[in-house]
This record gives C-alpha cells, structure tokens and sequence, in this order.
C-alpha cells in the first residue's frame, strides 16, 4: 500500500480500531488549510454545504458532478489530510458512476460517498419525501464505481449512504439488510446509516454489517461523543456541518458589531485576539505561492528584471 497517496491514507484511517477518524466539512480550501494546522485528519466537501455554498444552489440534485469535482479537487489539492467528496447520486448511470470516479482520483480526491436515492428526486440529509432506488440498481451503481477504483487506484475509497430508514418505500430492516448488500455484494469500503433513531438502531446496524461503518445524527436527540463511538464499535464520527455553522455564527455576531460600530468593531475583533494568534490559510514555501513565484522569477527573469526584489531589502 502506498502510504503516501491520500487514498492510502483515508484507508488506514478508516480501518484503524483504537482511536474514532472525525469527518469534518472544509468550507474553502482556506479553510481546510487551518483545519490541517489544528489536526483535522479527514475531510468531506458536501453537495450542499460546501459546493452548494459556492453556487448558492440547495442540495436537491442541481450541482454537476464536474462542479462537485472542481471544488473538491480544489480543497483536496491544498491539504495533505484526505478528502472525500459527496458524489450525490453518482450523476448518471453506470458510465456516469464510472467518469466521476475516474475524476475524482484524477483530482486528488481520495474517496466519494453515493447515495442510493433517485437521480431525479434527489434530496438532501433530513428532507421530507425521501425515495431509494431498487435493492438491484442501488448495487449495480456500487459496483461501476468499485470496479472503476479498482482499475486506476484500489486504495480509492468509495462509500454507500444508505437513506433507506426513512424512506417512503424504506424502513429500518430495508436499511439494514442494504448496509449488509451494499458491503458484501457491492463490495464497498465503507457504508454509512443516513437516519437513526435511536442508539439501538446503530447497534443493530454496526452487528449486521463488517468493516468501516458510521451512522450520521439522523433522528438521535443529539450527536454521540467520540467515546460513544468507541462503545457501539464505532471508529468513525461523522461530525460535518461543525465548521459551517461555527463560521457562519462569527460572521454573523460581526457584521451585527460592525453595523453598530463601524471600524470599532473590527478593532475591537483584533485586540480580542490580541493574546490569541490563528492561523492564516496562506500558501506555504512547498506550494504555488508568492515565495514560489519569487524563486522562478529570479530564475526566469533576466538579473535587471529581478531587481525588484532588492526594494525589500532597503
């Protein structure tokens, strides 16, 4: 396995028992940037969340996949931890299954989610009028896409969200025996609970099924702790809409300041953090940044040109 390639990775990740991989959305690749900084192991670039934030479409099956890849493969290419992408529906049949994989690995991605909903009525996380698609097509989209990682990237990681618990042609024994098909028939890494209800369910689920398994909040009260995770036999935490609401609140609380104070508002922000540094998502010396471009300039660029440079050093 090369352990170097963010596929490799998000397997190890996935597979290791003695400590829950945290799956969190990264807004921007900026974003994704400080969330390295601060430890963030895996990330997940949602339909709606975050290409959605970017198009100012809702989750309901209008973003493309090649708009869904070109973001992902944007944050994917600015951060050493792996990204997955949602894959939505898989955005077509077999042959479409099959491209969207094939641009995944070519964009650095390093696994997708797809869901067993209907392409035409696709809905997001939690909406009303939920539908899945036949047990047989469900496992046949599976397959295109396991059998497309297999030939370019078999540590690629291809994951099944299974929407069946609350479905309306679903139920909780649908979902189940899915998890189960879309594992062992499909042949997928890792399968996901959309919608469970109680912690119950999840235990049902995590018996029935091996491997990488995680379950979203769903209808749970709240969402469990890492160690209730580790309790249930979980070592996955699907935790991705943390970072949106956090930034989308502390831009909130300053736009109010900064209605009612003007640059004061700001100042106040700076000395606020004054004995508390964050991290700005600059491009570093390893990247295409400005250090980059100084070097090849200087390299390029004929010794007068370059002199601009030199105005630094006054």
């Amino acid at each position: 396995m090369d352990s170097t390639s963010g596929s490799a990775r998000l397997q190890q990740l996935i597979h290791r028992r003695d400590k829950v991989l945290v799956v969190l959305h990264p807004p921007t690749a900026a974003h994704a940037r400080i969330m390295e900084r601060a430890g963030c192991e895996a990330g997940f670039v949602g339909t709606g969340g975050v290409v959605g934030a970017y198009t100012g479409l809702a989750d309901v099956g209008t973003m493309t996949m090649t708009e869904c890849v070109q973001v992902a493969g944007w944050i994917a290419q600015a951060v050493k931890f792996p990204v997955m992408m949602d894959g939505d529906t898989g955005h077509g049949g077999v042959m479409a299954v099959r491209r969207m994989i094939r641009e995944c690995i070519r964009a650095g991605i390093s696994g997708v989610r797809i869901d067993d909903q209907p392409i035409e009525g696709k809905r997001k996380t939690q909406s009303a009028g939920v539908e899945i698609v036949s047990r047989e097509q469900a496992i046949a989209r599976y397959r295109a896409a396991v059998d497309m990682k297999n030939e370019l990237d078999p540590n690629f990681v291809v994951m099944a969200q299974c929407y069946a618990r609350d479905a309306a042609n679903g139920g909780l024994d649908e979902a189940i025996d899915r998890l189960k098909a879309y594992k062992e028939e499909a042949g997928v890494d890792w399968v996901q609970l959309e919608s469970p209800h109680t912690v119950a369910e999840i235990e049902r689920a995590r018996a029935a099924v091996s491997g990488p398994f995680s379950f979203m909040k769903g209808k749970l009260p709240r969402y469990l702790g890492l160690d209730e995770h580790l309790a249930l036999g979980v070592n996955i935490a699907w935790y991705p809409g943390f970072t949106h609401q956090v930034t989308w609140a502390a831009l909130w609380d300053f736009m109010e300041d900064f209605n009612k104070q003007g640059i004061a508002a700001w100042e106040a922000f700076v000395d606020s953090r004054k004995d508390r540094p964050y991290p700005t998502p600059d491009v570093g010396p390893d990247g295409e940044g400005l250090q980059k471009q100084q070097a090849l300039e200087q390299r390029y660029l004929s010794s007068m040109a370059a002199s601009k440079y030199d105005l630094d050093k006054r």
